[in-house]
């Protein structure tokens, strides 16, 4: 059973910086499209970031181009969202998500198969 599992979340002051992670067990890793969505109360989800199987492809949402990373450790299953210059509006829940199919480029439109539980961030203003 694949599992994903987020953490990193939590409160922090407009400016300031968090690094969520995303640890993933029950089948291999490397080779997975991953991506982070986000979703605030209210709102549908979207996508924040995506990175490819071997990592050497990104895509980001254009709301976080230059202040968000994403990252991947195929020897630790995980995959990493670096954040900085944090804004109220990155206020939300933030989920992990992997693809159930080997894939060398990552868009808002790809599909992810399973999914985490996620992590709560919160800027304050």
């Amino acid at each position: 059973q694949v599992q994903l599992v987020e953490s990193g979340g939590g409160l922090v002051q407009a400016g300031g910086s968090l690094r969520l992670s995303c640890a993933v067990s029950g089948r291999t890793f490397s080779g997975y499209g991953m991506g982070w969505f986000r979703q605030a109360p209210g709102k549908e989800r979207e996508f924040v970031a995506g990175i490819s199987g071997n990592g050497g492809s990104t895509f980001y949402t254009n709301s976080v181009k230059g202040r968000f990373t994403i990252g991947r450790d195929n020897a630790k299953k995980m995959i990493f969202l670096q954040m900085i210059s944090l804004k109220p509006e990155d206020t939300a829940v933030y989920y992990c998500a992997a693809t159930n199919y080997y894939t060398d480029y990552v868009s808002p439109s790809t599909p992810y198969r399973y999914w985490g539980q996620g992590t709560q961030v919160t800027v304050s203003s």
